[in-house]
């Protein structure tokens, strides 16, 4: 494997000699191209015309207006429904998104970890955090477009409006992510797979937003709530009241609330997902068991077990081991494993990193009887946070131009991104890859009852939608 430290830049740079080796002597193609503005939208742009009216603007309700509550079904059904008239392009713009968006999350999970102590939970959504960036950047201009651009992996080149990166593109790429993550089975199956996506703007009194930015939001975020409050005179009650709106809207818990809000901020951007998944074959062991924590300390926590014919492979050469579960036709769990608990510090720099999905080919099928916990992650980071971590202070600070958000061009405070992750047992069938249940003495044993990793991986689009480390299953990252 590669050193851990490997950068997002220099990964790209891969990438990008990659692309050129492939292209040899053809004529030039930007290796982003499904991802960039095409020359006739360019060329529509460049046409003189009357002069354009403003953009339409609206204030936010306050945030004590009635709001519905989410129906996660229906928004399930609109995720599969978006799938079903795709075209082979929305394909491969899935795929060329999703090789981006991996590179940054394996890149933010190392920060948000290393900001961790490794007996801490970490839950980090590679989809929900390249979102967040793609929307500011729909709602930025230059120089602040630029800067993240390049960010999200995609070099300006030269400048020119056939080398800028097109947001809606980018986001109708993550509908079309998240959609292959659940659509197995069709709108009307019995859901296996859940997934919902809902963001909060919430703004400073007075501040008008612009409708195309918050509009064009829709792809990757299905609930998009602009809501106004106070958030000066009192940050602490209006981080409150955010919380208090988001759990009524939701229904869902989720990591450490909002705190400190700024009081000289005019923006929070709050991206909240919910994952559930069901593990087909699986069944609630009775009783609670034991999960080792360290040497020792041990809590008690409800376990899963399920026998089957899983894909596994033990690397003894670093003293870990992958298990992969299906959790529908296309869409799988990663379980990683150090075989000595002290080592998850180790195991987790080399597995999470830009050749993680190179491991495939090492996995082969195999008896096993796994037992695991049954999983409630619930995660919160602020994105400002880590970009601080990676010497990227500024990049949304009060110099960053998001005139397209807004003609008063708002201040960000808080870049919230929060996950609820829950697995649980679905004794209805078995798993996908799985032939009848085995016993016996050649079926392998494997038992996460003391710190692992985990990543939830679609394999169409070849894109990470979670990753994480469990290290107590009752702690909260």
């Amino acid at each position: 494997m590669a050193p851990a430290g490997l950068s997002l830049g220099a990964a790209v740079l891969c990438l990008m000699a990659w692309a050129g080796l492939a292209a040899g002597d053809r004529v030039y193609i930007h290796p982003f191209h499904l991802l960039v503005y095409s020359k006739s939208s360019c060329d529509q742009l460049k046409r003189p015309s009357v002069e354009a009216p403003a953009d339409p603007t609206f204030t936010p309700a306050p945030i004590q207006a009635k709001t519905s509550p989410v129906d996660e079904e229906a928004l399930r059904e609109q995720l599969v429904r978006a799938t079903e008239q795709l075209e082979a392009e929305d394909r491969l713009r899935a795929a060329k998104v999703g090789m981006l968006l991996n590179f940054m999350g394996f890149h933010m999970y190392k920060t948000l970890s290393e900001a961790r102590s490794a007996a801490s939970e970490a839950v980090l959504s590679p989809v929900t955090l390249f979102g967040t960036l793609t929307s500011f950047y729909l709602g930025a201009l230059d120089p602040t477009a630029s800067q993240l651009q390049a960010f999200l992996g995609v070099p300006g080149d030269d400048q020119s409006c056939t080398s800028r990166l097109d947001g809606h593109k980018v986001l109708s790429a993550l509908q079309t992510i998240q959609g292959l993550l659940v659509a197995q089975g069709g709108a009307s199956s019995r859901a296996r797979l859940l997934l919902s996506t809902v963001v909060g703007l919430f703004t400073a009194p007075g501040l008008r937003l612009k409708q195309p930015f918050v509009q064009g939001l829709a792809p990757f975020a299905q609930v998009t709530l602009p809501r106004s409050l106070d958030l000066s005179t009192d940050p602490d009650l209006a981080a409150e009241k955010i919380n208090r709106f988001m759990h009524a809207v939701t229904g869902w818990k989720v990591g450490k609330p909002l705190t400190g809000v700024s009081p000289d901020s005019t923006l929070l951007f709050n991206a909240y997902v919910h994952f559930q998944g069901k593990m087909k074959g699986f069944s609630l062991r009775p009783g609670l068991q034991e999960f080792w924590v360290d040497n020792t300390t041990s809590v008690s926590v409800p376990m899963l077990s399920g026998t089957g014919t899983f894909h596994h492979w033990p690397d003894a050469q670093n003293n870990f081991s992958v298990t992969r579960v299906p959790l529908s036709a296309n869409t799988c769990l990663l379980l990683i494993r150090p075989h000595c608990a002290s080592d998850l510090r180790k195991v987790e720099a080399l597995a999470f990193q830009h050749d993680f999905l190179t491991w495939m080919k090492n996995l082969s099928p195999r008896a096993i009887r796994l037992t695991m916990p049954q999983l409630t992650l619930q995660g919160s980071y602020d994105l400002q946070d880590l970009l601080a971590q990676t010497k990227l202070p500024t990049l949304l600070g009060a110099e960053a131009n998001l005139g397209q958000i807004s003609d008063a061009n708002p201040r960000v405070g808080k870049v919230l991104n929060s996950v609820l992750f829950e697995l649980k047992a679905d004794e209805g069938e078995l798993p996908t890859e799985s032939a009848l249940p085995l016993a016996g003495p050649e079926v392998l044993e494997v038992t996460l009852n003391s710190p692992f990793l985990l990543a939830v991986l679609e394999r169409e689009s070849a894109a990470l939608h979670f990753l994480g480390r469990v290290a107590n299953p009752l702690s909260t990252a």
